[in-house]
């Protein structure tokens, strides 16, 4: 296998076997993923794979203890053998889909929680249709930070395919997996009796039951006759000049790697890695417990662990290439989410086009986009991940938000004090933001690259000068960053502030100056361009502190993956060698 490839079903039963063996007692499963090789090594295997030493297989693992304690490793899957094992304090792992489940069972048949409910006004042989989300806790003074706690955000559903969220409920228990008790209910001293309004459903059965889908939208067809222009060999994709190494983790989901350009004949390196690194969704509340409600949907439940099994038709339409993801459960057997990943070609409108006004004549070119996605869920929110290829040059992220919004029991005569939005009788959905940090790790015609600030200016000089005499002179004015701590930079909407990632060594042959990436071809520069400047609705010292600025930079390391930490104890992203 590719050193790059992830973990297959084989490779996760065998991390598994080797830390039992290992190991005394039992142990719940949290994770068993690639450990990517050190990029120094991968870096020179990339180059001459003929006489270098292939990079062995290895695993990272995560695993718990039943009284709680925390253990991270390396298992190397060529020698067979554990070359990291290591306690870890001050730390939690993820949040993975049976810890959440779990809570919601154990909510059901809880007799403190039964009683919240009835005096809400929902009989106890309603019990099965109360539902919960479990949120991580972040930080309770109450409570501290040394057991992994969960606060379950409680519904009612009327019928089992109506919406939970138009149905809040108004308490929250708390939730120790360790003790596999609920510790504590946080309660309004104003009780919100249940929500009785007629659900506002979206459910298809709920739709034929009001007459039918709608008839005036005439479907699309998307047909490939003559199959698709990509070329696949286990996880390497090449298509229109781009070759690159498709993964995915448990955390992030896709990463892309050793993504490199065909520029007549000579294969260039453009990034050596690439990915969605983490996301939070803070909440505008400050009222009690609704300040806890702070989601790292990346680092503390995984894009991966999360991520849907998509389906032909309005998932991905057209002719779709699918990839699985193995993962672990928490007894250590492997499971298997199909078709995780969807590839597949789109068209991307007008490519090219210029029009002589002379004699009207027109050269148009029509345009393809390669797109490698993937989908998932985090409670009431979807996530839609598109890595895009443009013909021209350009890699895009675009990230689509759908689901529902997040939402608590509002009382008739309550004041939502500009925190919230009454969007149904008896129900507000709290202000809340979606920030997201890209991770580039940039090879620009190889590892030696420079950032660049660039900003638009006015030329030196006032009207009349001789340097600018009719006061129309501007420029691009780089600053180059020497340091991590010069990095860290914000938007600047007034002189269109981008950023470059050049390799300074090497020149272009036209414009002389170093190659670099753009906003518009490949070979002449890529410019990150985050939106304007927006509120960032958190305190300074909070654990989001990675979102201060729009950019930052940090020299190459493996342990720098994630810029919330490995653990969530602990907006872009550049990583330099």
């Amino acid at each position: 296998m590719h050193p790059f490839d992830p973990l297959s079903t084989s490779e996760i039963d065998a991390a598994v076997a080797i830390v039992r063996e290992a190991h005394d007692g039992p142990l719940k499963f949290n994770t068993v993923t690639l450990s990517e090789p050190r990029k120094a090594q991968m870096m020179a295997w990339l180059e001459d794979p003929e006489n270098t030493p292939k990079p062995h297989r290895a695993a990272e693992v995560v695993a718990i203890t039943p009284d709680g304690k925390l253990y991270d490793g390396i298992v190397d899957l060529t020698t067979n053998a554990i070359v990291e094992w290591n306690l870890v304090a001050g730390v939690q792992p993820l949040v993975t889909m049976e810890d959440l489940q779990f809570v919601e069972h154990m909510a059901r048949k809880d007799e403190s929680i039964i009683k919240q409910c009835e005096a809400i006004g929902i009989p106890r042989e309603d019990m099965h249709k109360v539902y919960c989300d479990p949120w991580t806790i972040g930080y309770d003074e109450r409570f501290g930070n040394s057991d992994r706690l969960q606060q379950a955000l409680m519904y009612y559903r009327p019928d089992i395919d109506d919406c939970q969220y138009a149905y809040p409920l108004d308490f929250c228990p708390i939730f120790n997996p360790n003790t596999m008790k609920f510790i504590h209910i946080d309660v309004p001293a104003i009780r919100r009796h249940v929500n009785k309004a007629p659900p506002p459903n979206y459910h298809p059965k709920a739709i034929e039951k009001e007459g039918g889908f709608r008839k005036d939208l005439k479907p699309i067809h998307i047909s490939q006759p003559d199959g698709v222009s990509f070329k696949i060999e286990c996880h390497h994709i090449e298509w229109q000049n781009w070759k690159f190494h498709v993964g995915f983790n448990h955390r992030e989901g896709i990463v892309l790697h050793n993504i490199t350009f065909d520029d007549r004949g000579k294969r260039r390196p453009v990034f050596y890695r690439l990915s969605l690194a983490e996301m939070v969704v803070p909440y505008g509340n400050p009222e009690h417990p609704h300040q806890r409600k702070h989601a790292f949907d990346i680092g503390e439940y995984g894009a991966g662990y999360l991520t849907n099994s998509l389906s032909l038709g309005c998932d991905c339409k057209g002719t779709i290439h699918y990839m699985d993801a193995a993962f672990v459960n928490a007894a250590g057997a492997s499971t298997v989410i199909k078709n995780a990943v969807c590839i597949h070609e789109e068209d991307a409108g007008i490519l090219f086009k210029h029009t002589d006004f002379r004699d009207n004549s027109t050269i148009i070119t029509r345009s393809q986009k390669l797109v490698v996605s993937h989908i998932f869920t985090a409670a009431n929110y979807e996530y839609c991940i598109y890595w895009i290829f443009h013909q021209d040059g350009t890699i895009q992220l675009e990230i689509k938000l759908t689901g529902i919004l997040n939402t608590y029991a509002m009382h008739p005569d309550e004041d939502t004090k500009g925190w919230g939005t009454a969007v149904y009788p008896g129900v507000n959905a709290h202000n809340h933001q979606h920030l997201f940090c890209l991770r580039i790790d940039p090879n620009i015609d190889g590892p030696n690259n420079t950032v660049f600030q660039v900003d638009a200016v006015r030329g030196p000089g006032e009207i009349g000068s001789p340097q600018n005499k009719y006061g129309n002179a501007f420029y691009a004015k780089r600053t180059k960053y020497c340091t991590p701590s010069e990095s860290v930079a914000e938007y600047d909407a007034s002189s269109s502030r981008t950023w470059e990632i050049s390799n300074v060594n090497k020149l272009n042959k036209f414009s002389k100056m170093p190659i670099r990436m753009t906003k518009f071809t490949l070979l002449d520069g890529m410019s990150l361009k985050p939106r304007a400047n927006r509120l960032m609705a958190f305190r300074p010292g909070s654990q989001h502190t990675f979102l201060h600025q729009k950019i930052s930079q940090s020299c190459q390391s493996n342990q720098c993956l994630y810029s919330s930490g490995l653990g969530i104890f602990l907006i872009v992203t550049l990583l330099l060698m």
